[in-house]
């Protein structure tokens, strides 16, 4: 009898494996049904990464997993057959007219609203990376079942991936859009440690993509919180066992908190991606131009590091009587980790080809002229002319500023790119369990955890590029880009202060802003990651003194 059923179940394992789906259509399956990477990966007994090297054709399964896999895959091939072949996809934005107009926030197209699928919408396809992963972006109405979903289409538009579309049924006449509508998002529980109020957004700097669909109210699930309530227990109970080692010497304390800053912070990424929907490559192959020449050379990417003095005021002006407020930003590169992140293989393009609002990655440029002296040039300090290498952080900046709404210079020409499909919330998750530490540590006077929790996200960034100093991930494109993230940032605040009528003085590094007039009109103040501060120092108030005007 054993001997019978152990000859059925080889049999029975033999014809799943003839009938073994590709990868491809393992991935889609696994999507279909709504299921993480790590779902399966603990279903079947393996890792997350075997389940992406499956899905992506770089290994096949095999025993002991494989049987319990496959019997997955056979279910769910069931309960969700293969779409018809799709028709060929939309030809994208043919011109830089039209991408500028995807940067602006300007539609090229109708929004459609739900109801039974047209014609045009059956052959549409998720937009998916070089891998062949499904790419998330801002959340919408799908174009097919108005339900929300983060999976886009490969012309830009909410669409669910694989067989996710909830049914479609022609609503009768009188009930209006009202019956197709998603419900309602459930408000959030308010956290035990509330993070400080976003300042309104910033037309300057708020991504235009962003601002083309709806805000809805996020919902958290329970586990979601136990994780992150669990994560944050691992931040208290570092620093209370680095003070309880050093028998509560505060500096020895500090030091050893900060040297285990980079093992620490990557612990807490690999965390918050452990429920991720898409894998990234920690080593990916990246194009010389990603690559210092050598160790005495500067990056070949060009940051737009602020460094800007406004030639109109001066300290040694003869009458020093107009009164400047040096103002402090709270966490820059804290808030920075929030940029559009290239995810998949980064591909060559010429012109505007590898430009477009879910695209990533870097471009060389002709800037045009900036013509506004009284304002910082959003490539900062500059002054060799020609072509250059910039992010896409910077491009973005770059076409708002030139679009309608602002017009402060022309569109920059662009020769090439090295892009690939992004997200803007790769370290999302990352950002907001930092940025919770942090205001617990401030709500409680805890300067420990504080300066803790700022050497864990500024060396993040500092050290995911070249660094011997982290070994777990050699990323200099999104190193550059979260430094560019961070600076156009800064230059958006500058140009928020002067269209409030406030004179800009200076705009130095990721954190220092010089202003003329009355700033508490135009930010809130404090010490939360969307608020500013006068700048101390020494013990002193630095961050008040007086100028005058030149030849005025």
């Amino acid at each position: 009898m054993n001997e019978a059923n152990s000859v059925e179940a080889l049999l029975e394992e033999a014809r799943l494996v003839a009938a073994m789906p590709p990868p491809e259509e393992r991935l889609r399956l696994r999507e279909a049904a709504g299921f993480s990477r790590a779902h399966f990966a603990a279903t079947v007994g393996v890792g997350r990464q075997t389940i992406a090297n499956w899905e992506t054709g770089v290994s096949d399964p095999t025993p002991p997993a494989r049987y319990p896999y496959l019997r997955i895959l056979k279910g769910l091939a069931e309960i969700y057959p293969a779409p018809p072949a799709p028709a060929a996809p939309p030809a994208p934005p043919a011109n830089s007219e039209e991408i500028a107009a995807l940067y602006t926030g300007t539609p090229t197209m109708p929004p459609q609203l739900p109801g039974p699928v047209p014609a045009a919408l059956a052959g549409l396809e998720t937009l998916r990376g070089p891998d062949g992963r499904a790419i998330e972006g801002d959340p919408g109405p799908c174009v097919r079942c108005g339900v929300e979903t983060t999976y886009q289409s490969t012309d830009g538009r909410p669409l669910h991936s694989g067989a996710l579309c909830q049914p479609i049924t022609p609503a009768p006449p009188t009930r209006g859009l009202e019956a197709t509508a998603p419900a309602p998002a459930v408000p959030a529980p308010t956290p035990a440690v509330p993070a400080p109020a976003p300042a309104a957004p910033d037309p300057a700097v708020v991504s235009p993509v962003a601002a083309r669909v709806p805000t809805r109210p996020q919902r958290r699930s329970k586990s979601a919180e136990r994780a992150e309530a669990d994560l944050m227990g691992l931040i208290r109970g570092a620093v209370e066992h680095e003070a309880e080692r050093a028998g509560g010497d505060e500096d020895a304390t500090l030091k050893a908190l900060i040297g285990r800053a980079i093992p620490d912070v990557m612990h807490l990424f690999n965390e918050t991606r452990a429920t991720a929907r898409y894998e990234y490559t920690a080593y990916p192959a990246l194009p010389d131009i990603l690559h210092k020449p050598s160790k005495k050379d500067p990056d070949q990417i060009w940051e737009a590091r602020p460094a800007y003095n406004n030639p109109a005021y001066s300290m040694r002006a003869p009458e020093r009587d107009i009164k400047v407020t040096a103002l402090d930003v709270n966490a820059a590169y804290l808030s920075a980790l929030k940029v559009w992140l290239p995810i998949g293989k980064l591909e060559h393009s010429t012109g505007m080809d590898g430009v477009g609002p879910k695209r990533s990655g870097v471009h060389l440029i002709t800037p045009a002229e900036w013509a506004h002296p009284h304002l910082p040039d959003p490539l900062g300090d500059r002054d060799t002319p020609g072509a250059l290498w910039i992010t896409d952080a910077t491009l973005r900046l770059l076409l708002r500023l030139s679009g309608p709404k602002w017009a402060l210079t022309e569109a920059p020409t662009v020769h090439e790119s090295w892009t690939s499909g992004a997200t803007e919330n790769f370290l999302d998750a990352l950002r907001k369990l930092l940025v919770a530490a942090r205001s617990e540590a401030i709500a409680a006077g805890d300067r420990l955890t504080l300066e803790y929790v700022k050497a864990m996200y500024s060396k993040f960034v500092s050290t995911m590029g070249e660094s011997v100093h982290n070994r777990e991930m050699v990323r200099p494109d999104w190193m550059h880009l979260i430094h560019s993230q961070a600076y156009a940032l800064h230059c958006g605040r500058a140009y928020k202060a002067h269209q409030a009528g406030l004179d800009i003085v200076a705009l130095k590094h990721t954190d220092e802003l010089h202003v003329t007039g009355d700033w508490r009109q135009v930010f809130t103040e404090g010490r939360g990651v969307s608020e500013l501060k006068v700048k101390q120092g020494d013990g002193k108030t630095a961050g008040e003194y007086l100028v005058g005007k030149v030849g005025g």
